[in-house]
């Protein structure tokens, strides 16, 4: 009698795949009703009413002219930041629904289409002053020699720390004209450029590739704008820009998304690296006044 070769085992093989697949299936459904949950339940503590939103839009015409499936993905968005970071007043300093909306509003605007994870998980404390602050430094020279002097700020982004900002330059800036300023982009690209790190005007980039693409052209743009504010030229970019790549990125931030038109007329190509990173082209979606 010829023996019969054993039955294959490779449908029970298959039969536990398909097991573990279903496991791992079933823990991703679990978690994203965990997280659909959770998001509910703060879009609903924080639910912005709609004169506060129509007020934020009205002080902030940029927000405005955004086209209308980016106010609402925005105004979510505020919500679940207004839920994960803690606003503190300094000195007194009332902190009303109007002002903590506003500034949720322009932080968020930078990540719309990063996400407010991992972008903004470094920090959760939002410190508020109602004017400009005055903060002591110093520095050490060549010889050891420690130097003393003060600095006026608008606002502050520190490495995994809280970020400062002044209510008196966020909100008394309408038509003041000149290059664009907005101390909330400002300080919120900075928290985007530290993610790796290094506050370097390199934020955190997929790959060596992809940051070396970078540098290659930001390095030629950040020369070109030092030379435009070297022979008085007006920029589209604030001239504060020329103290280093780090306030380059961060005031070109500020330019892209308030004066969009401006920086991709003056600067075209760091307004289409700026568009790369950030997933936006606010130059052709936002409706012009």
């Amino acid at each position: 009698m010829t023996a019969q070769a054993p039955p294959e085992q490779k449908h029970c093989v298959s039969r536990k795949k398909d097991s573990r697949e279903s496991s791992f299936d079933m823990f991703n459904r679990l978690r994203q009703a965990f997280e659909q949950r959770r998001e509910a339940r703060a879009l609903q503590r924080r639910a912005i009413p709609d004169a506060i939103w129509q007020l934020t839009l009205r002080r902030f015409p940029f927000l405005r002219f955004r086209p209308d499936a980016d106010l609402i993905a925005l105004r979510r968005m505020c919500s679940l930041f207004l839920d994960s970071k803690e606003f503190h007043g300094v000195d007194g300093f009332e902190l009303r629904n109007d002002i903590v909306v506003a500034v949720a509003a322009q932080a968020c605007l930078p990540v719309l289409k990063l996400g407010l994870s991992p972008s903004y998980d470094s920090f959760v404390g939002i410190v508020m002053h109602a004017n400009t602050v005055v903060a002591p430094r110093e520095i050490v020279d060549a010889f050891g020699v420690v130097h003393t002097y003060e600095e006026t700020l608008a606002g502050e982004a520190v490495g995994g720390g809280p970020v400062m900002l002044s209510w008196s330059d966020i909100y008394d800036v309408e038509g003041v004209g000149g290059p664009a300023y907005n101390v909330v982009i400002h300080e919120f690209a900075h928290v985007l450029d530290m993610r790796d790190g290094e506050a370097d005007g390199v934020p955190m980039l997929p790959g060596l590739q992809a940051q070396q693409h970078w540098l290659a052209i930001l390095e030629p743009e950040f020369e070109r704008f030092c030379r435009l504010v070297d022979k008085g030229m007006e920029t589209a970019i604030d001239p504060y820009g020329c103290v280093g790549p780090e306030e380059f990125f961060a005031v070109a931030s500020e330019a892209f998304f308030v004066t969009p038109w401006a920086l991709k007329e003056q600067q075209p190509a760091m307004y289409r690296l700026l568009a790369s990173y950030y997933l936006q082209d606010p130059g052709e979606q936002v409706h012009r006044a």
